[in-house]
């Protein structure tokens, strides 16, 4: 099983979301466990402030390292740890994928650090983070979203929590192509025709079928990976 402990301003909201569907599923089932620590409860401040204004001026706020080391060590020793494996969600990151998902459903355990505001004083991250991850090149208001993302591409990669491996196997990115084109009933729609081969049952012409489809879209919609699978001489 693995258990992720996610540190955060907004742990009722993220809650919200990944107990239900099939990550919820995936807890109730005992294949994950997901722990929401809110940063507020550990400031010593009497107002609950967790941010302050950054040295040297600029604008926004910047939350403090103490509250957040505060938490984070007390997840830590919960899980009877001196350091347990930790993510910042960052737009300085490295641009999160597949591939991250892949190994990050093999842990048994880590943590997700949220930040707020326009960031977090870089001494925790200096003291606590091992990788800072970012889902595209673009800025969020806090890491809750890129949390959600995280979490949920990790857990349906969990044995037991999808119905057959297939389920993601199947799908963008696995194996370096997009994911062809998938139909469901009616048979026509709006003129439109499921292609005659997905109707024919010959179950070796639709494998084909779909390869030469993934490759088609991989090429027209991201050519990058077309040439990395090339440079790797899989294709």
């Amino acid at each position: 099983m693995l258990h992720i402990d996610i540190i955060t301003l907004f742990p009722d909201s993220l809650k919200k979301v990944l107990t239900e569907s099939i990550v919820g599923n995936g807890i109730k089932n005992g294949y994950l466990e997901i722990d929401f620590h809110q940063i507020r409860d550990y400031t010593t401040s009497k107002q609950a402030r967790v941010d302050d204004t950054p040295y040297g001026g600029g604008y926004g706020m910047l939350m403090q390292a103490d509250p957040l080391y505060r938490c984070w060590r007390d997840v830590c020793d919960k899980r009877g740890k001196d350091h347990v494996h930790t993510i910042f969600m960052s737009a300085q990151g490295n641009v999160y994928n597949q591939h991250h998902a892949r190994r990050l459903s093999l842990y048994d355990e880590f943590i997700i650090v949220c930040g707020h505001y326009e960031g977090i004083d870089y001494r925790f991250i200096e003291e606590c983070v091992d990788e800072e991850l970012s889902i595209g090149d673009f800025v969020l208001t806090g890491g809750e979203i890129p949390a959600l993302a995280v979490v949920d591409s990790v857990a349906r990669l969990l044995p037991g929590v999808l119905a057959d491996a297939s389920c993601y196997t199947d799908e963008s990115h696995w194996s370096g192509l997009l994911e062809y084109p998938q139909y469901t009933k009616p048979a026509v729609w709006h003129d439109r025709e499921v292609p005659e081969v997905l109707l024919s049952g010959n179950h070796s012409e639709i494998k084909k079928w779909r390869y030469e489809q993934s490759l088609k879209m991989t090429q027209e919609r991201r050519p990058d990976m077309i040439e990395k699978l090339k440079n790797q001489g899989k294709i």
